[in-house]
């Protein structure tokens, strides 16, 4: 509810309004970028993030969804930056079995947790830090991809085995 007020606000054209949405948001955004990419190229996605972020909230229609909405600005400058990756990745969604299996229950430091992600192919990275680590729902998450939610549990179960498998690998009990 306050993201929606601040929206407005900005929209109107107050200031202060926008400064506060930046602040709520910036580091979730770089958190965001950062989990998606390497430190340098975060900080200059951020960047460009904002930018977009300033430059289209005019045009939001529904300021109650502005977090999915900040999302699939985030997603999208993340994925131009990576497109060589996201586009093999692409290539290759099909060609996987949806696997249902829940998460392992390991508890890992934040360092082993970054690691593992990094070990994770680039569309399951994306939806395990949207999810996960953003909070969104798997509707949201679908909204922010452009894909279908059904792809979205697909892809979720394949993270979470390959997941699995990496934390295993690296002497964690599921």
């Amino acid at each position: 509810m306050i993201d929606e007020l601040l929206v407005v606000r900005a929209q109107l054209g107050e200031r202060a309004a926008l400064a506060e949405l930046v602040h709520r948001w910036r580091v979730p955004v770089w958190t965001y970028a950062r989990r998606m990419l390497d430190a340098e190229r975060a900080d200059d996605v951020a960047q460009e993030i904002w930018l977009a972020v300033i430059r289209g909230l005019p045009r939001l229609r529904e300021p109650g969804r502005f977090r999915p909405w900040l999302f699939t600005i985030a997603r999208r400058s993340v994925a131009e930056r990576l497109r060589g990756e996201y586009a093999e990745a692409e290539a290759h969604a099909g060609a996987e079995p949806p696997v249902a299996e829940d998460l392992a229950g390991a508890v890992v430091e934040r360092a082993d947790l970054m690691a593992v992600l990094a070990g994770l192919p680039v569309l399951e990275r994306e939806i395990v830090v949207l999810f996960y680590l953003e909070d969104l729902t798997v509707q949201d998450c679908a909204q922010v991809c452009g894909i279908p939610v059904g792809t979205v549990k697909s892809r979720l179960s394949r993270a979470r085995r390959l997941l699995r498998e990496l934390l295993t690998e690296k002497g964690h009990r599921s």
